[in-house]
């Protein structure tokens, strides 16, 4: 049942009596962008990249920016700040970090009474934008729903695309003026040269932080700050490690004022980045920060890079977690994912944290990587196994996804696991760990091969999003099969010089580098680490 559009109004002002640093603006003389994140409003305010454009875009005196979320197929969707329909605003912003959030995309524009291919709409419709990691992967399944899509950073772009808005140009003027735009690709206007990555060399001409709080986010109790972008790591099977390249930190000097600014709407900071244990101040960061009475936390730790005065920052800031990745458990697949470091590596920070206080752990695992047997599963067990004779009183927690390969990594080429193969796996772990007294998360292995298909996807998938207004993944797979498709065309593996949607974009390292690392992968070789020097060539992003 449709809910009314006079509870979904009274919904949106209980939210926002929750909210602290809401921006509402007047309408008069001012550009309307309707700024969307295509899922629920926990994550929307949890997603440091929603929040920095919300505060980008109305920190510009002719812009009023209003926030909206997906809240089902039966809400209604209304901007927070002032409950007005989308269709009221003459540019709409999808902020898009996941594929599976391509469903929800589709439903707010088909509810929205649009057309929903871009190629269908005329001078009377709205501008419909799109951005986020997801679409700088690969924007081919969602780029005909869309008429332009931001490929990388906001901050480098964002004032040339309002310059373009500014200006009152036709429907086809607009356009045209956006392809021209480094950075920014229009699916109906291609221009036959690869649209490249915008990034941000120098971090410290913007901040990246929390602008509105709420409790009801997932980190409510926290004030976010980016202190690091992008991961010199290589870890072969990570997408964010190869499109945010190189590897940029905000000095301490440069975080001072925003830290002062987030201790005082929150006695918590939350320390973001691809690699934040990785930045070279850290550990002074987090100094800094307890010197003010303040306390912090991290999404997640390398385990080579624990330390006891980090753990003890943590603890007296109040946390009582520390999160890990070891994504595995045997010597041989750490090699073949170049992680870098092994379970003797694990087993020391936990060491560590059990010293210093800490007795929670989440530890994140991935099943189905390339070259992965059954002995290498077990491998995981038995580091469970060596973690809970560590912390014997403590409580653990795994994350258990399957491998999905993503574009501009070097495991583009590789396979999915079979479901058959990913639902064994996991029954064998599940069987594995059990005498270890552990809590088991578990990614749906259906749902992990939609995005499968969605992450390596073409344009012939627009149809099948087209379709599915309620989805499901059987609902899925007789999509694809009414339209001549099926996963397995999408999730096999790919050939050395086999096309793909994604070619003509210059997002992240370029193909050859890629590939050599396929091998090496294959072969047990670690990886190449970014270093991030001026004048290296060597994955072609930085030339």
């Amino acid at each position: 049942m449709t809910i009314s559009l006079t509870r979904a109004r009274q919904a949106i002002l209980r939210r926002l009596a929750g909210e602290e640093g809401t921006i509402r603006k007047d309408w008069g003389g001012r550009i309307p962008i309707a700024l969307i994140f295509p899922n629920r409003y926990p994550l929307a305010m949890a997603n440091l990249g929603f929040q920095t454009l919300y505060g980008l875009l109305n920190a510009e005196a002719d812009v009023v920016c209003e926030r909206f979320t997906w809240e089902g197929p039966d809400v209604p969707a209304l901007s927070l700040e002032s409950q007005r329909p989308l269709g009221n605003f003459p540019v709409w912003a999808f902020s898009v970090p996941f594929e599976l959030d391509y469903f929800q995309v589709v439903d707010l524009i088909r509810r929205s009474g649009l057309p929903l291919l871009s190629s269908e709409r005329t001078a009377h419709h709205p501008l419909l934008l799109g951005g986020g990691v997801a679409l700088s992967s690969n924007p081919a399944p969602l780029a005909p729903f869309l008429d332009a899509v931001a490929i990388g950073e906001a901050e480098p772009l964002l004032e040339e695309l309002l310059e373009v808005l500014r200006a009152s140009l036709s429907r086809e003027e607009t356009l045209q003026a956006l392809s021209r735009i480094p950075g920014i690709y229009v699916p109906t206007h291609p221009t036959g040269r690869p649209v490249l990555r915008r990034w941000a060399a120098d971090l410290s001409a913007f901040a990246t932080t929390s602008v509105v709080l709420t409790r009801e986010s997932e980190f409510g109790d926290v004030y976010l700050i980016e202190i690091a972008r992008g991961c010199g790591f290589g870890c072969r099977f990570c997408l964010a490690g190869h499109l945010t390249r190189p590897p940029r930190y905000r000095s301490l000097e440069n975080l001072r004022p925003q830290i002062v600014a987030g201790l005082r709407r929150r006695k918590r900071l939350g320390l973001v980045g691809a690699a934040v244990s990785d930045h070279p101040e850290l550990e002074e960061i987090a100094r800094t920060i307890r010197a003010q009475g303040g306390g912090f936390t991290l999404a997640s730790v390398r385990a080579d890079q624990v330390t006891p005065d980090l753990l003890e920052g943590l603890r007296a800031g109040g946390t009582r977690t520390l999160t890990l990745a070891p994504e595995v458990g045997s010597a041989h697949m750490a090699a073949v994912i170049g992680k870098g470091f092994g379970a003797e590596e694990v087993l020391r920070a936990v060491e560590m944290a059990r010293s210093a206080g800490l007795r929670r752990l989440k530890l994140y695992f991935i099943l189905g990587l390339p070259g992965e047997e059954e002995e290498d599963v077990r491998a995981i067990a038995t580091l469970v196994r060596e973690v809970r004779r560590r912390m014997p009183e403590g409580d653990i927690a795994l994350s258990v996804s399957p491998f999905v390969p993503k574009p501009h990594t070097p495991f583009q080429w590789s396979a999915m696991a079979p479901a058959e193969v990913l639902r064994e796996r996991l029954r064998l772990l599940r069987q594995e760990v059990r005498p270890f007294h552990v809590t088991l998360e578990e990614e749906s292995v259906p749902w992990s091969r939609v995005q499968g298909v969605l992450a390596r996807g073409d344009e012939r998938l627009a149809g099948i999003l087209a379709t599915l207004e309620h989805p499901t993944p059987a609902g899925w797979r007789r999509a694809l099969a009414a339209s001549g498709l099926t996963e397995e065309e999408y999730l096999r593996e790919r050939e050395r010089d086999e096309p793909f949607p994604w070619d003509f974009l210059a997002s992240g390292p370029d193909r050859a580098f890629l590939w050599q690392e396929w091998e090496q992968a294959r072969q047990g070789q670690p990886p190449f680490l970014c270093p991030a020097l001026e004048g290296c060539r060597r994955c072609g992003i930085c030339g």
